[in-house]
């Protein structure tokens, strides 16, 4: 089986790299500037599960794409997808099938209206890692989970023939049933705490500090509500540990959305929050099942948090214009 790991960075290049230890047949998706540091550095991942140097992985540039590929694992930001997908359409063939791993479920949308509904698997991962300025992975925890499946909960050939190729590789690889359910319940809590994280500019523990826990408990309710607006109410388990990690005195945990906005990076916005917000008048889209004809009620912590993270984007858009005018 032959993959196409679309880039290799944090995400694809850990779960790229473990596959290639294993001996899996991988081949990476890079931008020239990827290329050349790799070309020079090797991929290099640091990790407390096992460090890893593939001195010269199998890499192409997307113009040199000349057949299509088995599987195509895709984990860019939301906001990279339109130039994404049209880099490695060449890599897609009549059987290709793409898992990818991006959070919220817009992504679902665009991938199925490009590439055709049935050659889109469900996916996520948990892991927390980086890249360091040497372009290494720095895999900063021992959460290293990717989980998948058929969107529509059936067992296929497919997915088993994935789950044989994953089997033996250094993370923890799940085929589910309930793919959508788990990244329904992965949105919540992502839109949670990177909605309040994002607008208080801090992490959990001093937030519950400073007597926010209601704010918390009301965003992870809204974010909860529209799920369950879309027929996928959150289990109870789900429930437990989302409000559990939210509400956790000293908590040191924020969001990746925080941590672009400190570094005046860009942020899916529109992909993690505004794309949730939208889902409280219908749940009409990929990805939902029929939910109630009644709108949720109006999410005003979700929004207003929202609202923050678009004032931010429309100031880093000025700033962005200043400094090329000045140029």
């Amino acid at each position: 089986m032959r993959f196409l790991v679309v880039g290799a960075g944090a995400l694809g290049g850990y779960f790229g790299g473990r596959l290639l230890e294993a001996g899996r047949d991988v081949t990476f998706l890079l931008r020239p500037r990827r290329a050349t540091q790799i070309e020079k550095t090797g991929l290099v991942i640091r990790s407390g599960m096992g460090n890893l140097l593939l001195p010269n992985p199998p890499h192409v540039l997307a113009n040199e794409i000349n057949a299509p590929y088995d599987v195509v694992i895709v984990g860019c930001k939301a906001y990279d997808l339109a130039e994404t997908m049209e880099s490695f359409a060449p890599a897609v063939g009549p059987d290709t099938v793409i898992l990818p791993l991006l959070n919220g479920m817009r992504h679902i949308d665009a991938l199925a209206s490009r590439f055709g509904d049935e050659r889109v698997l469900g996916g996520l991962c948990m892991i927390s890692a980086t890249l360091d300025d040497e372009g290494a992975v720095l895999h900063l925890a021992d959460l290293q989970v990717l989980a998948f499946g058929e969107r529509d909960g059936t067992p296929s050939t497919r997915v088993d023939a994935i789950a044989a190729q994953f089997a033996g590789a250094k993370f923890d690889a799940r085929a589910t049933p309930d793919i959508l359910q788990e990244m329904w319940e992965k949105w919540i809590f992502i839109a949670t705490v990177a909605s309040l994280t994002s607008s208080m500019r801090a992490p959990i523990g001093d937030i519950v500090s400073a007597g926010g826990q209601d704010v918390a408990l009301a965003l992870f309710e809204e974010c909860s509500a529209i799920a369950a607006h879309n027929g996928f109410a959150p289990r109870a388990g789900a429930i437990e540990r989302g409000r559990t990690m939210v509400t956790a005195a000293g908590s040191s945990i924020t969001a990746s959305m925080y941590k672009d906005i400190v570094r005046g990076a860009a942020i899916e916005a529109d992909h993690i929050v505004g794309d949730l917000l939208g889902r409280a008048a219908t749940g009409s889209r990929v990805g939902a099942r029929t939910g109630p004809d009644s709108d949720v009620s109006a999410p005003s912590a979700l929004r207003t948090a929202y609202v923050h993270l678009k004032t931010y984007e429309a100031q880093r858009g000025r700033l962005a214009v200043s400094a090329t005018a000045a140029k």
